[in-house]
């Protein structure tokens, strides 16, 4: 029930999964009502697997954690998260309130044995391919402490998608050992010391992109920063190039031409093919989309949640974190 566009663009995008994915079931959790009219169109094959679960409230996008967490027993996104808690699910994907999301998360769900704080991780593009960014914004503040928590997370993580030994960074605003806050540098001390953690040292934004590192820890203040204003960067270099294309009878020769490869350009950069951040550190899969996503955003959002019930992501971290922390 929850980002900007509600189920109007949550249920065609089911939907359109469903039919992709033959052995996949889906709840939607929300005012049923409305949820029945939007899914008549469902194919009659694909009805059986969809499955709607009514909640009478709905977790507003400005709400505060505290009142979603204490106020509204029945909510959407805490029906969705009891679902998961309960084992009737074994994932939950939301484009609702971020804060509520993580507050009733932690709540419902706890936190895996040796994790003070859960984190937001997800796939950012680069030039070989893509790297693990986490924190994304669920925690502002951050010990020294949770960034090595999150580095052995997102190591796990990246681990469990299948990268062999993948290679650790601290973002930094220099490469040089001097450089840096307290917390980095003695996070930084932290990994050196850790066995099984390749951990590459520090790295800068640039580095990032240029495919440096596999995993790139940060707090969540500069990690939210950081991907939002990649993501305006990209928006913006591909409707440069368009306008670009459309300056001139020449040029719109020259982009009929180029027209192939902009697309695949536009593919690669937008956004929504890189939509769903995953809560780490739970014990259950949790997965948050844009609240601005639309349709081809939240099957992003959904793909990746499906990975991670394949890979027994949760289960694969407990594992590995008894051994780390």
């Amino acid at each position: 029930m929850g980002g900007d566009f509600g189920p109007h663009c949550i249920v065609p995008a089911c939907i359109a999964f469903l039919a992709g994915n033959p052995f996949l079931q889906l709840v939607l959790v929300g005012q049923a009502s409305l949820l029945e009219d939007l899914c008549a169109r469902v194919p009659a094959v694909d009805r059986p697997r969809l499955h709607i679960q009514h909640a009478s409230e709905v977790i507003g996008m400005d709400e505060r954690p505290s009142q979603a967490l204490r106020g509204k027993p029945d909510s959407s996104m805490r029906v969705a998260l009891e679902l998961v808690r309960d084992g009737a699910a074994h994932a939950c994907v939301s484009a609702g309130n971020t804060g509520a999301l993580m507050a009733l998360s932690r709540y419902l769900l706890k936190t895996l044995p040796g994790i003070d704080r859960p984190a937001m991780v997800t796939a950012v593009p680069t030039q070989t391919g893509h790297c693990h960014l986490l924190d994304l914004g669920a925690n502002v503040d951050c010990s020294a402490e949770h960034l090595y928590q999150f580095a052995v997370m997102g190591a796990v993580a990246a681990e469990a998608l299948g990268k062999a030994r993948p290679r650790v960074a601290l973002l930094n605003v220099g490469t040089e050992e001097i450089k840096g806050n307290q917390q980095v540098k003695l996070a930084s001390n932290l990994l050196e010391q850790a066995k099984g953690i390749n951990y590459i040292g520090y790295i800068e934004g640039d580095g990032l992109y240029r495919g440096l590192a596999d995993v790139v820890v940060c707090d969540g203040f500069v990690g939210n920063i950081l991907l939002k204003a990649s993501e305006g960067l990209a928006a913006m270099v591909v409707s440069r190039l368009e306008e670009l294309f459309a300056s001139s009878l020449s040029a719109k020769a020259i982009g009929l031409v180029a027209m192939p490869l902009l697309r695949r350009l536009r593919g690669d950069l937008t956004p929504a093919r890189h939509n769903g951040a995953s809560f780490l550190g739970l014990q259950g899969i949790v997965v948050k989309s844009h609240g601005s996503a639309g349709e081809e955003g939240i099957q992003s959002a959904l793909r990746r949640a499906l990975v991670e019930v394949r890979e027994n992501l949760p289960q694969r971290l407990h594992g590995r974190l008894e051994t780390l922390l």
